[in-house]
């Protein structure tokens, strides 16, 4: 536990610094994406089915790439032609047994790793509070995790899903109450420009997502018939291990600011 509190704390200290510098931060995203794409891959040559691998690192990397230079709005069309009919053509010249798992698991791996890792991005690139933002994000799902863990080994009895069997009702619900205290008491911040019952709207839906985002890569170990997806950082596994509540979390706090008003499209 210690070690993982740690590790953790040392992983979110390099984050937080990083959204200071707009480039720092893309090529942040850049590096867990390519270092999740390889653990997804990896879980896919255990089913038996690899990626087409040069096909989902292109993928995303084009689309942090086109994030970053605010072209994804007018070429993500054309990116995911492109990488459509190149998963298909590609997967031809591989065996044909297969064929079918193998294009269908590089276009989810691209969108579930290169689509959701953008909305960072996006967040980030918001005039004047989009660094502001981008803090609160990463603090609510981190707390999230740390809190869910917390809670679920001290008071937690009652399982949350045979997904991951650790997960306890208790954690969830008790990581939920804490972050949407947070986020409430965040708004008092005059740089992040929101309401309380704002902060208490993202909060919950953040957390809530986070959440989910853990239990997806859950099924996805669990199908695979592993515990972790790799071994990249200490105490947590592998990267997609740690960052895969980020993944959701980034979506829905993004897709909350819209629901709210707060961003128009």
């Amino acid at each position: 536990m210690t070690r993982r509190i740690v590790v953790g704390a040392i992983v979110a200290a390099i984050g937080l610094g990083c959204v200071s510098y707009a480039w720092c931060f893309y090529l942040l995203l850049l590096v867990i994406g390519l270092a999740s794409i390889y653990e997804l891959n990896y879980l896919c040559e255990i089913k038996g089915q690899p990626l087409e691998y040069p096909v989902a690192v292109f993928g995303v990397s084009a689309y942090l790439l086109l994030s970053a230079t605010d072209l994804l709005r007018k070429w993500e069309g054309a990116l995911l032609a492109g990488i459509v009919i190149a998963t298909f053509w590609i997967g031809m010249y591989g065996e044909q047994k297969g064929y079918f798992a193998r294009t269908a698991y590089t276009l989810l791996a691209v969108l579930y790793i290169g689509k959701l890792l953008t909305y960072f991005v996006l967040i980030r690139e918001v005039p004047v509070v989009g660094m502001w933002w981008t803090f609160d994000v990463i603090v609510l799902i981190a707390l999230t995790d740390i809190f869910g863990m917390f809670i679920g080994t001290l008071i937690g009895r009652h399982q949350l899903t045979k997904i991951s069997p650790k997960k306890t009702v208790e954690g969830s619900a008790g990581a939920i109450v804490v972050v949407t205290l947070v986020s409430i008491a965040a708004t008092g911040l005059p740089q992040l420009h929101l309401l309380w019952w704002q902060g208490a709207i993202l909060g919950i839906l953040t957390s809530v997502a986070a959440q989910a985002g853990d239990l997806a890569e859950s099924a996805l170990k669990r199908d695979a018939g592993v515990k972790d997806a790799g071994s990249m950082i200490a105490g947590h596994g592998g990267v997609l291990d740690r960052f895969d509540s980020y993944l959701f979390g980034g979506m829905a706090f993004f897709g909350t600011l819209h629901l709210l008003g707060i961003l128009q499209l």
